[in-house]
């Protein structure tokens, strides 16, 4: 469940959002939330913009420091197997600050029944979605049978899709990829996504724009060398208008991501880019670029979602105030300043004194007695001078 340590951070949350988390629910009503076929309404029916799922950033502590510097964006956990859910240590898994809704759970998995069971776990803890990894093309995660292997089995996704929202009332979505090795036609991602949503009744779709090579690339290498396809996602959307249709993959800013909720990418043709946008696209998510330069999400509620600019963060500065009490309970609960610290790093990218700040909070946070002071020494290295808010987003 939510961890009870929310309420110790709440007062810094306060101190940076005058109204607060808006969107946090109470867990132990969530708990109490019934299950089955039934479909309640879209508690998350404006998710213009979401951070991707990644491995080993997107914890928990990096999604309550998000959390303060955009109150409406969605935010993903990494991914988590039915394994380690089904056979492990939920708690470990599952456990997130009540702060940090709107909140997905992504799951790894090809099995209908522990996709289900894994499924109802995940609502019982409270999140707000569960999203199926489709798009992931590790050797682990392959030899695990799900993942972006499964692009070539739409059928079992749909199976998978269908008993996940049998056996949940909170949506159930799924991340793909364009397209796996040569099996990256536009007919073979039409059909994917066709049986997924006929058949399993999956109504959002988050397309990462690239396919993936299951044989011959790193992860890594296919986050970059298999060329974008901006394009192929926007005629996607044109087949399946009544779909909800999202775009991932090489987005670095919110320009960039405005462009692509109003006009969709730009059609290039045969020659040079025309500019005129081919379609917009539901959502965008964004990934390594949110996660290196946090500070971006600062002006995330007024661009893209048209909150007043005044609900943005007053500057970097305060975002690690507010996120100092929160911090401060997770180390009296054992957790190490180190293992929270790390997400913080790129917040002030581009301004001066920004490589002190990062060297001194990863020459200082691994001890095992540091504590919040750490962060303290490291604010006096950054000026509190400069442009803030809204202002400062491009500049960071």
């Amino acid at each position: 469940m939510a961890e009870m340590g929310s309420a110790r951070v709440e007062s810094g949350h306060k101190a940076l959002i005058n109204k607060g988390m808006t969107r946090t629910q109470d867990q132990r009503q969530m708990q109490q939330r019934p299950t089955g076929a039934t479909q309640r309404p879209d508690p998350l029916d404006d998710r213009r913009l979401s951070v991707a799922p990644m491995m080993d950033w997107t914890d928990r502590h990096c999604r309550a420091f998000h959390r303060l510097l955009s109150r409406e964006t969605l935010l993903y956990t990494e991914m988590v197997t039915t394994g380690a859910l089904l056979h492990g240590d939920v708690p470990r898994h599952l456990d997130f600050d009540t702060a940090e809704h709107p909140v997905a759970l992504q799951l790894g998995g090809s099995e209908p029944a522990d996709m289900a069971a894994s499924a109802r776990l995940g609502e019982r803890w409270g999140y707000d979605e569960i999203n199926m990894n489709v798009g992931c093309p590790s050797d682990r995660v392959q030899r695990g049978t799900f993942g972006a292997c499964l692009m070539a089995e739409p059928g079992l996704v749909a199976d998978n899709v269908a008993a996940m929202r049998d056996a949940v009332s909170i949506p159930v979505t799924v991340k793909c990829r364009i397209g796996i090795d040569d099996q990256d036609s536009e007919a073979a991602l039409t059909d994917f996504v066709g049986q997924v949503s006929e058949k399993g009744g999956c109504g959002r779709f988050i397309i990462h724009a690239r396919k993936a090579w299951l044989q011959g690339l790193s992860p890594k290498e296919n986050r970059d060398i298999p060329p974008l396809d901006y394009d192929r996602v926007a005629r996607l959307k044109q087949q399946f208008p009544h779909l909800h249709v999202g775009i991932n993959g090489g987005i670095l800013d919110l320009d960039t991501a405005q462009a692509l909720l109003r006009d969709g990418p730009e059609d290039e043709g045969e020659g040079e880019s025309t500019g005129i946008g081919v379609g917009p696209l539901d959502s965008v998510m964004i990934g390594r670029a949110a996660y290196q330069n946090p500070w971006m999400l600062a002006e995330a509620d007024a661009l893209i979602f048209g909150r007043p600019a005044a609900s943005a963060p007053d500057s970097r500065h305060a975002v690690i105030e507010a996120f100092l009490p929160y911090l401060e309970a997770q180390c009296t609960d054992g957790v190490s300043l180190h293992a929270m610290t790390r997400h913080i790093l790129g917040l002030f990218n581009g301004q001066p004194g920004a490589r002190l700040w990062r060297r001194y909070i990863s020459e200082n946070a691994p001890s095992k007695t540091a504590g919040v002071e750490v962060l303290r020494q490291a604010l006096a290295f950054v000026s509190t001078e400069g442009v803030s808010g809204t202002e400062a987003t491009k500049a960071g």
